[in-house]
């Protein structure tokens, strides 16, 4: 299937949407945009995208309709309230949620829009804001692998790593699993930063010194050195990571899993946005650790 006989509709032009529908657009799909605040939609709309008022009206256009929405009641409310994607659908599209939402309520869509001959795909992502305007993105796939063929040039354009996990649920139970790791990472990260330092040795040397073994991970290669810039902006937003962390704590609870150090995690998480610090990146989580250690990181501005 060629990029040209592929419609694709986008609604949810964040953070991350927004540079996903542009390299989607870049790719030569025609592209048809809708989110809550238009200046994202005319930004695309600029660079050769089509602008739509409603999910209805995005999805009675295309082939295939992503959403990439902060929470599950968002998604909820655009794929099957009042104007939404539900309501104009064609039967043979795919329907494709980049959100993070719970795992249960992707399995009631895709039921929900089976029901309609419409496929649906849940495909959360990961590799923050760098993947997502680098095209580098990790996308884990719930749904079922025809739909997934027919998605897949658009996936392409988006990420370098596409995996098929399993059935409707599936890519959210992974993307699940994916954010129980990014937050112990983020949090030790902070910890043996501020540990060294307290320590008196040089935390940017023993960043050197440990990045090159056993505890060499994405967050290190990545994000010290932000931090010792003084750079704390997202990335990927703290009060994401903390809803994230509450979806990992809700479904392990109906399924009766003991995560401690998870729950450990999201307290901190919770903490950062009683602090005010909801809108920084996940990393900045060394702020809590900052407050309890009575100890902030030394920066070095150029």
């Amino acid at each position: 299937m060629t990029a040209n006989s592929l419609k694709v509709g986008y609604i949810g032009l964040g953070l991350m949407g927004k540079a996903i529908a542009r390299n989607i657009l870049k790719a030569g799909f025609p592209l048809v945009v809708h989110n809550r605040s238009r200046a994202a939609v005319q930004e695309l709309v600029a660079e050769g995208a089509s602008q739509a008022f409603s999910p209805a009206e995005v999805a009675a256009q295309v082939d295939v309709v992503f959403t990439n929405l902060p929470d599950t009641p968002d998604v909820e409310s655009v794929v099957l309230g009042p104007g939404g994607i539900g309501e104009t659908i064609r039967p043979g599209s795919v329907y494709v949620d980049n959100s993070t939402i719970k795992p249960a309520a992707a399995r009631r869509i895709a039921e929900e829009l089976a029901k309609k001959g419409v496929w649906a795909l849940d495909a959360p992502v990961s590799g923050g804001d760098i993947g997502a305007r680098n095209a580098t993105l990790t996308i884990m796939v719930g749904g079922d692998a025809e739909a997934l063929a027919k998605v897949m040039p658009v996936f392409r354009v988006m990420g370098k790593t596409v995996t098929h996990v399993g059935g409707p649920g599936a890519g959210q139970v992974a993307k699940a699993a994916n954010q129980i790791m990014v937050a112990a990472q983020m949090v030790a990260m902070g910890e043996l930063l501020l540990f060294s330092q307290k320590a008196g040795v040089d935390p940017r040397k023993v960043v050197e010194a440990i990045k090159g073994g056993a505890a060499q991970c994405w967050t290190l290669d990545v994000k010290p050195s932000r931090l010792f810039a003084g750079n704390r902006s997202p990335g990927f937003k703290a009060y994401m990571q903390a809803k994230d962390l509450n979806i990992v704590l809700e479904t392990a609870r109906e399924y009766g899993i003991p995560l401690p150090s998870t729950a450990e995690h999201a307290q901190l998480f919770h903490a950062m946005l009683q602090m005010g610090m909801g809108e920084l990146d996940n990393s900045a989580v060394l702020g809590v650790l900052e407050a309890l250690s009575g100890t902030k990181l030394e920066e070095t501005h150029d």
